[in-house]
Order: C-alpha cells, then structure tokens, then sequence
C-alpha cells in the first residue's frame, strides 16, 4: 500500500525543533574541541566548509549588480563572521545555553524597533531583567568578557537579519547567503590559520570541523527553510525561543554545563521576551 507523500514529509515544528538541536550540537562538539583549537580555528573550519558546501550547491551568480549590492553583501558576509567568531569566544569562556539567551539580544533589538506596539515595551522589561541577572556583578559566576562577548555576537545577529533581508532583495534564492558565507571564510580562514597553524590540518579536526558546519550550518538553513515555507513567520518565531533552554539541555548532556538558578531564570527571562516579541510580529508566512 502506498502512502501518501504528505505522510512521509515531517511536520514543520518537527523541522524547527530537529534544526536548534543540529546547531546546538554542533556548537557542543566545537566547544569540546577548544583545548586542541582555538576559537577562532573552529569557527574558521565551521564557516569554510559551509561557505564550500554552499558554493558548490547553489553555484551563485556573481556579476551583473550594481556597486550597492557588492557593497550590502560585503557587509552581510562580516557581520556573518562577526557573529560566529563572537559567539564562539563566548562560549569558551560562559556556559552556552548562557551566551544563546544573550545573543537574542540581537533579533529581540531588530524586531522592537520595527515595532509599533506598546505590549512589546513588557517584552522588552523581561529581556532587560533577565540579562541584568547575568550581569557580572558581585558573587556572579560569570565571566564578564565572555558576556560583553555574547552581547556582541547579538550585534552581529541582529546586523545578520537586517544585511539578510536587504541582500536577499537583489540576489536570487540563496545566491546571497553562498557568497556572504564565501566573504566570511576569506576573512575567518586566515585569522584561523595564524591562531592554530598546522593543528588545523589534523585529519580528525578536519572531519570534526566538517560535522560541526553541517551540523551547525547547512543543515539547520535546510530544515528552516523548509519549514518556513509552512509556517507563519510569528509561529516560527516562538518555536526559536526555545533556543536557550535547548542549549543549555545539551550542553548539560554533552559536556556536563549546570547552570545556576540566577542563570536560569535569566534564560528563562529572555526566552518569555522572545516568545512575547513573535507573539506580536504579523502572523505572515515567509
């Protein structure tokens, strides 16, 4: 008996879900390497092999653009690096579920300013407290680097979405995003090479590298994508709220991380703000 395609194609929450898991996974595996690579050298292998993948899948379509959009891409591909090399010096320093709620700094920032209404000002109330619990003040436990660390790489993220969405206007399907990846690699890659050397070239660090970018890259943009072609854009919002709380779960499995109550009821904090701010975003699909 043949079953129908529809019943054979996984439902969109399950693609979300099975796409934060991939990227935080990924993240553990790299943070686990941190003692044979550096940061930097990670996130080098992590956004080469992705910018390689990409190229390769989309053959993008360079020529024929304006000055403008050369200029909007180059500042997409560095805020790509900014935002992952941030992110990855972060979470050498703070526990990760920790960075992920501060990094939504970023996306929470872009999505008030776009917005008109006045319930998202109790939103912002709950991201303000929650990351002012994870201030490094007096008998916190927290790096404060690593923290203005994670702040940081949010900058990045929230320049990522904007640069993303302008960029996307002028290049075609996921031309922007190949060459963007490809801008990142140039930049992260040699910075990679003189933080490491030749311990990038190991064999075993090779292929760890390659699974951390497929499964922090290729495969989380693949089932989002996906997924957001069944999804209202707020719904999905929501479901990436949970972002923290899925880090901080597997970091606990994979390499032992317990946070503290005051680190959670931050992450809890800004896991209720983002979840407010999608609430409120017009319920489109993408």
């Amino acid at each position: 008996m043949l079953v129908p395609k529809t019943q054979l194609t996984p439902s969109p929450i399950v693609l979300v879900m099975t796409s934060i898991a991939s990227t935080q996974l990924g993240a553990a595996i790299a943070k686990g390497l941190f003692a044979i690579a550096s940061p930097m050298g990670m996130v080098s292998l992590r956004v080469g092999f992705a910018a390689l993948v990409l190229l390769l899948l989309w053959r993008p379509r360079w020529r024929g653009h304006a000055a403008r959009d050369y200029g909007l891409l180059l500042l997409f591909g560095l805020s790509l690096a900014a935002m992952n090399a941030m992110f990855y010096y972060a979470i050498a320093r703070i526990p990760t579920g920790v960075a992920v709620a501060l990094e939504f700094s970023g996306p929470l920032a872009v999505a008030l300013i776009h917005s008109r209404q006045r319930l998202d000002m109790v939103w912002v109330g709950f991201a303000a407290a929650g990351i002012a619990l994870l201030a490094p003040v007096e008998g916190s436990t927290l790096d404060p680097v690593g923290v203005l660390l994670a702040l940081l790489a949010g900058l990045g993220w929230g320049a990522y979405i904007l640069f993303s969405a302008r960029v996307g206007q002028v290049f075609q399907g996921g031309d922007g995003l190949a060459l963007a990846m490809g801008i990142g690699a140039v930049v992260l890659l040699p910075l990679g090479a003189a933080a490491d050397g030749l311990t990038l070239l190991q064999p075993k660090l090779l292929l760890l590298g390659f699974a951390v970018s497929m499964l922090s890259s290729a495969l989380p943009y693949s089932l989002e994508l996906s997924a957001l072609r069944r999804m209202p854009l707020n719904f999905f919002g929501v479901l990436l709220s949970l972002e923290p709380a899925i880090a901080s779960l597997i970091s606990l499995l994979v390499l032992g991380e317990v946070l503290t109550l005051r680190m959670t009821a931050a992450v809890l904090l800004v896991m209720v703000a983002a979840i407010g701010v999608a609430q409120t975003q017009p319920p489109q699909a993408s």
